[in-house]
């Protein structure tokens, strides 16, 4: 595979740090993990001491993460991808680009470390793709703070986070009733009473642990408000950004996870005496998703950079999260179609890919909502 014109042998050396550790570490436990429907929580640690949880989120040293993004999708597991990315770059980047240093103190640090894991809510029943139906809400507190009553869907790492980087409206809707308007970031300790989780058994995704997250009458110190009070829009807008282009970078990863295991069928599977791979509609069919992968894989590093450089832009994040779960979807379809009746097996590897690659299209942005944004 052609690497980024940016890619240094610096960077080559840490790739191959990486699939080593993510072979070692990852990969013997990944099908266990999928059953009991998340990660061992010693694995963290483990991620942790190999530097692979404090890589940068912006600068140069996002480089790096975009290597770390790719080669999570490589191992073929999105409910691993999801679960680190959402722990490593989706709901501590608000932390990293709008949190207090002693916030950063409480949360970041521990969270790069592997002592606490972290999750992300912000989307509801009537606030998914739209966010302006938010109806979580923080009201004040006799004697300072917030109590917080709402309830959130499909957040990944939800019964084993021990934080939540919540969205909340925090001012009156009468007086703020246009989209975010009024809306605040909280970081709310799962343990704090009231705070209420419920696993939610997805198609994909098996091992990133979603969960429903009811809160009630949840107290919430001043101190935690993430960013500015009421100005989360701007937050929100800044972090789909970064997380649609943490998702385009995972999944670039996962469709090269599958054309390598289309390949190796292909190869094997023999149909008349003749390997899969000598019929030209399967030599064709191969070959057309191989290139628009080199593609968008050339797409993806391009934003890597735009990112670390500080100029990536909506459009870009946008288009790379769209095309790369599409792609993610067609490559895991035609590797269903050619392992015939065995892919179709609910253990088979080629029906996880499946299950995992239509979840991408929708997380961090369904793909009618990004062809409107585009």
């Amino acid at each position: 595979m052609n690497r980024a014109s940016w890619e240094t042998s610096r960077h080559e050396e840490f790739r191959v740090r990486v699939r080593d550790v993510l072979r070692d570490s990852v990969l013997p436990h990944a099908d266990r993990w999928e059953a009991q429907g998340h990660l061992d929580p010693a694995v963290w640690k483990v991620l942790a001491q190999e530097g692979l949880l404090a890589r940068g989120h912006r600068g140069e040293a996002f480089l790096e993460s975009a290597i770390l993004l790719e080669e999570l999708g490589r191992t073929g597991y999105a409910g691993i991808r999801a679960s680190v990315g959402v722990h490593a770059y989706m709901a501590t980047s608000y932390l990293d680009l709008f949190g207090t240093p002693a916030q950063k103190e409480a949360y970041l640090e521990p969270a790069r470390r592997g002592e606490r894991l972290a999750a992300l809510a912000i989307t509801e029943a009537q606030a998914g793709s739209d966010l302006s139906g938010l109806r979580t809400r923080a009201r004040p507190r006799d004697g300072g703070g917030l109590l917080v009553d709402g309830e959130k869907l499909y957040v990944a790492n939800g019964s084993q986070a021990s934080f939540f980087v919540v969205l909340v409206r925090t001012r009156d809707e009468t007086s703020a009733p246009r989209g975010l308007t009024g809306a605040s970031l909280l970081l709310i300790d799962a343990d704090t009473p009231g705070v209420h989780r419920t696993g939610q058994r997805m198609l994909g995704w098996r091992s990133a642990d979603i969960c429903k997250v009811v809160l009630e009458n949840v107290a919430v110190p001043e101190d935690r408000v993430l960013g500015r009070r009421d100005r989360a829009l701007m937050h929100v807008i800044s972090g789909l950004d970064f997380e649609r282009l943490a998702a385009g970078l995972l999944a670039v990863g996962g469709v090269a996870h599958c054309l390598e295991l289309l390949n190796e069928h292909v190869r094997r599977r023999r149909v008349k005496d003749m390997p899969l791979y000598g019929h030209q509609a399967v030599r064709h069919a191969f070959a057309e998703l191989t290139a628009d992968h080199e593609l968008v894989a050339q797409y993806g590093r391009h934003a890597a950079l735009l990112h670390s450089r500080g100029e990536l832009d909506s459009r870009t994040a946008t288009v790379l999260k769209l095309k790369a779960t599409e792609l993610a979807v067609r490559a895991a379809h035609v590797c269903l179609q050619f392992h015939g009746a065995q892919g179709c097996l609910d253990e088979s590897t080629a029906a996880r890919l499946y299950r995992d690659a239509s979840a991408g299209t929708i997380a961090a942005g369904a793909s009618e909502l990004l062809r409107d944004l585009i």
